[in-house]
């Protein structure tokens, strides 16, 4: 059944909510925003959970249930983030013909705005339409973009459908059934100040130490499955003092746990080999350098079999609807990998979302209808 798409209330949709600011954190307003779109479309149910005090939100993760007319069909969720990165303050929407972008030096907001304009589209169509369908469960999480935060405080019991799909990736006419595993790493090295004039011999530089140790570590892609990167490094005081300590902060990735273990491991061994190594000198005397090594497991892998039922159902919603779309394996971290986590299966659409995290991001309104066809062809697919 081919459905027409408003596609001037899609429009209208996007550009009211980009318009809304809402970095990390700063939910609030989108959040209620959305409370009354969902109300006026008429939800069963809106919950808010109370994310908000683990993740410093103004608003909790929203849970929004459509009840639908078929209550034998086995139901089924779609999921946004209602954060963007910065700037955000004062979006104001332009647009040319079918391209939309920000009008000054802001991000435009279609990440992840563009899943939630298509998302309140197809419930706008399903009430117009009346066109049967299963439960719908929406999922819109805060604090998506500093660390996965709202999806990882989410009140998962309050969830009723068992897979989804997370609207959430660059470009268009993709599923994402694959994305890895996350470690994020923190390491400290602490040394000894001593004035690098006067008696540098008396110091232990932290960060000659952290270089020494780095220089032994492969970086960027490790094998086909895996990554290794550290972005962030802090320390020192003054050029004319010896650093002694030194903060590094860093992630390794891989589609397999195992792999990522012994390289999460080579990295601990590497580091504590160079300390364990350094040599004093009768000016340091029983004088020492130290680690600690701290690992966090981000996000577990996200991999989706193909007769599972969350892409048994995108492959039959395709075929009846005569939409294409690619599968593939990405090197990214999202929600859906925290929800993969907690045993909810959840595959990743691409949204048409474009130059995400920059002030040239724009948005191609031909990408958003082609969503929002899709969404309805899973919403009213039968299983």
């Amino acid at each position: 059944m081919t459905i027409a798409i408003n596609r001037e209330r899609l429009a209208a949709t996007f550009t009211e909510l980009c318009e809304i600011s809402s970095p990390s954190r700063k939910e609030g307003a989108i959040a209620a925003c959305l409370k009354e779109k969902f109300a006026a479309l008429g939800a069963d149910a809106i919950i808010e959970d109370g994310s908000a005090a683990q993740t410093g939100s103004e608003s909790g993760n929203l849970i929004v249930r459509f009840s639908g007319n078929l209550p034998e069909q086995e139901g089924l969720f779609f999921s946004c983030h209602m954060d963007t990165v910065g700037p955000a303050d004062g979006v104001q929407v332009e647009r040319t013909g079918d391209i939309f972008t920000s009008k000054g030096e802001t991000i435009l907001g279609g990440d992840d705005k563009s899943g939630i304009a298509a998302i309140l589209e197809l419930l706008a169509l399903l009430q117009e339409t009346k066109r049967p369908h299963p439960m719908i469960e929406v999922v819109i999480t805060t604090c998506e973009e500093v660390g996965l935060l709202g999806a990882k405080h989410l009140d998962y019991q309050q969830l009723q459908t068992a897979y989804g799909y997370a609207l959430d990736s660059s470009g268009i006419d993709h599923v994402i059934v694959g994305a890895p595993a996350a470690n994020k790493i923190e390491i400290q090295i602490k040394g000894l100040a001593a004035h690098a004039g006067l008696c540098p011999e008396a110091g232990i530089n932290a960060l000659s130490l952290t270089v020494d140790a780095l220089s032994g570590l492969r970086m960027g892609r490790l094998d086909e499955e895996s990554s290794c990167n550290f972005g962030l490094i802090q320390g020192g005081v003054a050029t004319n003092i010896v650093p002694e300590q030194i903060l590094l902060q860093g992630e390794v990735r891989s589609h397999s746990t195992e792999k990522l273990a012994v390289y999460t491991k080579e990295i601990r061994d590497t580091f504590e080999r160079t300390v364990a190594d350094w040599q004093s000198t009768p000016a340091t005397g029983d004088k020492r350098p130290s680690m600690t090594f701290t690992i966090v497991n981000d996000y577990p892998a996200l991999t989706i079999a193909d007769d599972t039922p969350v892409i048994k159902r995108m492959r039959k919603a395709t075929a009846l609807h005569g939409k294409k779309v690619q599968y593939i394996v990405a090197g990214g971290g999202s929600d859906a990998n925290i929800f993969c986590g907690y045993g909810l299966p959840t595959a990743i659409v691409a949204t048409g979302m474009n130059k995400v995290h920059t002030v040239d991001e724009q948005l191609d309104l031909n990408d958003l209808v082609n969503l929002t066809e899709l969404l309805h062809a899973l919403a009213t697919t039968p299983n």
